[in-house]
């Protein structure tokens, strides 16, 4: 597993390489996330920077309650996921116009964040990235993967959504082999943790011999 045959773009307002890490619903990408963080790796979670746009008096909220009125709202203001989830899963035209809102807002955000990063290479954590062609944002494309059997099992355990949803949301995400397909980078994800912890360290000092400056 080599990095050579794949050299660096220069992506985003700074030349720091950033791995874009995805994989399908339920696969463990905040898992591997967690434990690049703890390797020391700067990690951008968009899924993070959503929810701060969504929040009360935040620019995406107000897009979103402009567009789908407020039965999206809580009593209390906030945003109501459920309801929402339920709005765009059900008709193509609304997941399309939620995603033209945040999409914008996310991509500005994550490239302001990726100003201030200084260190060998960052991890941009994106689970759409190949759904919404965010490929000009990263060097290298490392993907999650089990398969989608697991990944429903392990969603479902999470609890908060029934299976009809979690089976909706991977129909809108690209197919598994699609996905591996554009893998520059694979960690499988059927282990236990200590295994996933020794498969992220690897790539890590994999990425860290490739992007490490010299002196």
């Amino acid at each position: 597993m080599t990095i050579s045959d794949n050299p660096a773009k220069k992506t985003g307002a700074n030349n720091t390489p950033a791995v874009g890490l995805t994989g399908g619903i339920g696969s463990g990408k905040s898992t591997v996330g967690n434990l690049f963080s703890a390797l020391g790796v700067p990690v951008i979670d968009t899924d993070a920077i959503a929810r701060e746009l969504v929040k009360p008096g935040q620019p995406g909220l107000k897009r979103i309650v402009a567009c789908f009125g407020k039965q999206v709202l809580h009593a209390n203001g906030s945003l109501d996921r459920t309801r929402l989830r339920k709005i765009v899963f059900e008709n193509p035209n609304d997941r399309s116009n939620l995603e033209q809102i945040l999409h914008p807002l996310i991509r500005d955000e994550l490239r302001r964040q990726r100003r201030y990063i200084e260190a060998p290479y960052c991890i941009l954590e994106i689970p759409l990235l190949l759904e919404c062609d965010w490929r000009d944002e990263v060097n290298r494309i490392l993907v999650v993967d089990l398969p989608e059997s697991l990944q429903i099992e392990r969603t479902l355990a999470r609890g908060g959504i029934d299976r009809r949803r979690v089976e909706q949301i991977v129909a809108t995400q690209v197919e598994r082999s699609e996905r591996l397909a554009a893998a520059d980078d694979v960690v499988t994800n059927e282990g236990d943790r200590a295994l996933l912890e020794k498969k992220v360290e690897q790539l890590h000092r994999m990425y860290l011999k490739a992007y490490q400056k010299p002196g």
